[in-house]
């Protein structure tokens, strides 16, 4: 029998909620889309969801209350409307969410808040500046978990989606719904004819099958659980380390 964990909302119950005094929040934020042949569409919302919880243990662990909200499984693909099913939230949606999300946390005076990534499409500076202005006694924060250690120190070809990185990832999270990889694509990309977009100093989105044929940017082939593993325990120790540091730091208090 599983033993719901009191750092997870969505485990957790009332008479359990009511024990505690919560101060963070954080909000897993993935995606729903195509991840190459050979991964599921919610590819981002189960490594999101796998990290903040492993990052919330450890936090907890160490006396950090700390609580994690349902992902929100949808993310930013308007560059991707053409690919069967590849679910698009707009960013003005995206800040209505945080806008009654924070409004919540903040009645029930938890008044710091994590976004945690799980998707290269979404982009929260602006909204936490907004945020700032609407509620200016909440901290809002947002980190993309897969950013959170340097991914070449545990893959040769990473990839920039459903490449080596994620693949591993979640060989090790999910391996039943990973296909074998002589499924998999090759994730070959097209970059930019205009230099300065291909240097990466000016920006654009992205025309996804314009880009690639399988869905995929980056080589999975040498993907491996052991990788992946390794990888998803470092990046949550970072977090979790980042979690402990925030809540022992008031927010009156904040700067050298």
């Amino acid at each position: 029998m599983k033993i719901p964990r009191p750092y997870i909302l969505a485990e957790t119950n009332w008479k359990e909620a009511l024990k505690h005094d919560y101060k963070i929040a954080v909000l897993p934020w993935g995606a729903t889309e195509a991840h190459n042949y050979h991964m599921p569409y919610a590819t981002d919302n189960y490594q999101v969801d796998f990290v903040a919880a492993a990052a919330a243990k450890l936090a907890w662990e160490s006396n950090t209350k700390v609580i994690v909200l349902p992902c929100i499984p949808f993310g930013i693909n308007s560059g991707q409307l053409d690919v069967k099913l590849c679910m698009n939230i707009n960013p003005s949606t995206q800040l209505a969410i945080l806008k009654d999300t924070v409004d919540v946390l903040l009645r029930h005076k938890i008044d710091k808040l994590l976004i945690l990534n799980g998707h290269g499409g979404n982009n929260f500076k602006s909204m936490i500046r907004e945020l700032s202005v609407i509620f200016p006694d909440v901290f809002v924060a947002w980190a993309n978990w897969f950013q959170a250690v340097d991914w070449n120190l545990y893959f040769e070809h990473p990839g920039d989606h459903a490449g080596e990185m994620e693949t591993s990832a979640m060989m090790h999270i999910a391996p039943e719904l990973v296909l074998p990889l002589t499924e998999a694509g090759e994730g070959k990309a097209k970059n930019y004819k205009v230099k300065a977009l291909r240097e990466g100093w000016v920006s654009a989105q992205r025309k996804w099958t314009q880009v690639t044929q399988d869905t995929g940017v980056g080589n999975p082939a040498l993907s491996t659980a052991e990788k992946g593993k390794k990888y998803l325990e470092d990046c949550a120790k970072n977090i979790a380390e980042f979690l402990v540091e925030l809540a022992d730091t008031p927010l009156d208090d904040f700067y050298e």
